[in-house]
């Protein structure tokens, strides 16, 4: 049908059409700005209340990763009240029954640091020549969290494994919380007590644990793996559940113990290295190693 015969609108009939059509468009705009900032005020109030949530989930956690440790109690078997789990050949650790528990309370003060830097009293602590005919053995101080740990296996445990197999060294690991300073959760401690627990319910994975801690060491000055990852790292590396044992902090008052004996004895940093009875401090591992290595009868 023609539109040619509909009455033509008047100038002022157009302007009245055209002022309601932008009337209607400012209202519809209105109500959409106002459903937009509702949704977004909605928006925010929920993201503020799982950041809270998420903070205060944070301050629970880290309040009870810091909470005080117990001055007493057990040692994991296959290990030694040093803190040490010993490795042979094939990375198998030697295997005992626990020796029993440890009080903090017993041991003696911490001595004045030496101005070379050496521990002393080694005797005490387990660390000696092991004599004609026996292994070497050597024996690492380290932290989970420390880089230099890290990079110590990194270049020089194909070496030691290389000695372990051939019956010319044993290896002690004695993982250590003296870097809990670095982390805002105790992480060294965790870390080093979840190690506890894997030796002692699955000593064959005590090794394939540590290196999966080193490949997935995180960054200083941060929490570090909570007490949920350290457990997923052990099932992934083999180790029977430690869920329980994490949980409870079995073995927190047995790494508490062994870190302050090594620091009654002046070691105080990480990694820190006996071969026989003697003492590494500077130059290369390899170079120094391999003299006592090769001397032994």
């Amino acid at each position: 049908m023609s539109t040619s015969n509909q009455p033509r609108l008047s100038k002022a009939e157009r302007t009245a059409q055209a002022r309601e059509q932008a009337r209607r468009i400012r209202e519809a705009q209105a109500k959409k700005e106002k459903r937009n900032g509702r949704l977004i005020r909605g928006g925010v109030l929920v993201a503020a209340v799982v950041i809270v949530a998420i903070v205060a989930l944070f301050i629970v956690q880290a309040n009870r990763n810091n909470e005080p440790i117990a001055d007493k109690g057990p040692v994991p078997a296959n290990a030694n009240v040093y803190g040490g789990s010993i490795l042979a050949a094939n990375d198998v650790v030697a295997q005992a029954a626990s020796p029993g528990e440890v009080d903090k309370t017993a041991l003696p003060a911490t001595p004045t640091a030496s101005a070379s830097g050496a521990a002393t009293d080694l005797g005490a602590i387990g660390i000696a020549n092991s004599g004609d005919g026996k292994p070497v053995q050597i024996v690492a101080y380290i932290d989970f969290i420390c880089p230099h740990c890290k990079d110590f296996e990194s270049q020089f445990s194909p070496l030691l494994k290389q000695w372990q197999d051939s019956g010319k060294a044993t290896v002690e690991y004695r993982p250590t919380g003296l870097l809990d300073f670095a982390s805002t959760t105790n992480y060294s401690s965790r870390a080093a007590a979840a190690a506890a627990c894997v030796v002692n319910a699955s000593p064959d994975k005590y090794k394939p644990f540590m290196d999966a801690l080193f490949a997935q060491q995180p960054a200083e000055n941060g929490p570090g793996l909570t007490n949920d990852q350290l457990k997923k790292v052990a099932t992934d590396a083999g180790s029977a559940d430690i869920s329980s044992c994490v949980d409870s902090k079995t073995y927190r008052p047995f790494v508490a113990y062994t870190t302050a004996s090594a620091q009654a004895h002046g070691i105080n940093g990480t990694p820190t290295v006996f071969v026989d009875g003697q003492q590494w401090t500077s130059g290369a591992f390899d170079a120094f190693a391999q003299p006592i290595i090769d001397a032994k009868k």
